[in-house]
């Protein structure tokens, strides 16, 4: 056998034996840092990322793997599973709030990371600004505390006789808290209204901070932009409402859950967006070099079964200005 043949046969050898299959590139890996305890209870918004891999040519179990972690509305646990992340060698990680993104921070400067529905990126300290973020995070805002007054305004003009505003806030995140309770005691004063702040940790202390509102006039209660309330929207709605309360939340289609007012991001588009990001760091993309994305897009629902439960008659003018009415 002539030496160049010999020398193919082995390189032939070589490439289907079970080491080269071994050592094969694994394929790419995205960690996801949720808020919530379990894939049931994301599967809203995780459905929304896999979506929108899927339309960019991803697959789990072909060539994608999603490695999710579950805090269980602990905020302290998004530590514990940032470290997880970076010990596993993701490639990328996927921060869902504000909280998520810090630990994420915290854990890893090399790793690239999309923080996804966080208020204010630059202020937290994730980006030195939207335009050029400069470090290894980059993502997607919800300009959640910008629309705090918005969102005072909106539930002043739906409820005729509003005297009282309370502000529903999760105290283990206070930077967020605080600067919501500031641009809502602003506009509060402006229109003439009372205030009062409420603070809710666990999903046990709903019923206690509920019954704790002293009301005088008709109050109308507004949800700080948390992931707790979100995932307690429901429950909260429904309590508030048996106490004669209306209640305003701040992810657009968030009055389906029984708030009477829901304003804000279409919060299922910003998630499938997520997947864009993925893509185009597995591809090349620097963080550093990818501008952090803000919606243009807000959008008013009104709940007039939840009106109706309230005695409550929504302005026609309002009405005709809602991007969807639920009846």
């Amino acid at each position: 056998m002539k030496r160049r043949e010999f020398l193919g046969l082995v390189a032939a050898a070589v490439a289907s034996s079970p080491v080269s299959a071994a050592t094969k590139k694994r394929d790419p890996a995205v960690g996801i840092l949720w808020h919530a305890g379990s894939e049931q209870e994301e599967a809203t918004f995780l459905g929304e990322v896999r979506r929108g891999l899927r339309d960019l040519g991803y697959e789990e179990g072909r060539n994608i793997t999603l490695v999710n972690t579950y805090a269980a509305e602990q905020y302290d646990r998004f530590a514990k599973n940032a470290r997880r992340l970076v010990d596993e060698n993701v490639d990328i990680i996927v921060a869902v709030t504000r909280p998520a993104a810090l630990a994420a921070q915290q854990a890893t400067r090399t790793i690239p990371i999309v923080a996804v529905v966080v208020p204010d990126p630059v202020g937290s300290g994730l980006v030195a600004s939207l335009a050029r973020p400069g470090g290894n995070i980059t993502g997607l805002g919800n300009l959640g505390v910008d629309l705090a007054a918005k969102r005072v305004e909106l539930m002043r003009e739906a409820v005729d006789g509003l005297t009282k505003v309370v502000l529903l806030v999760n105290p283990s995140d206070p930077g967020l808290a605080r600067i919501f309770v500031e641009e809502s005691k602003t506009a509060a004063v402006r229109l003439g209204l009372s205030i009062q702040v409420v603070e809710i940790a666990t999903a046990e202390e709903i019923d206690a901070g509920l019954a704790a509102i002293s009301q005088s006039g008709r109050t109308g209660v507004i949800l700080n932009n948390d992931a707790l309330l979100l995932t307690q929207a429901e429950r909260i709605a429904r309590l508030a409402t048996a106490r004669g309360m209306p209640t305003l939340a701040f992810v657009a289609g968030m009055a389906k859950q029984g708030t009477l007012l829901s304003y804000g991001p279409d919060n299922l588009a910003i998630f499938r967006r997520s997947a864009t990001y993925v893509d185009k760091i597995l591809k090349g993309a620097r963080p550093a070099d990818l501008p952090v994305e803000q919606p243009t897009d807000y959008q008013l629902f009104i709940n007039l079964g939840t009106a109706k439960a309230l005695g409550i008659s929504i302005p026609a003018t309002l009405i005709g200005r809602a991007d969807g009415v639920i009846e």
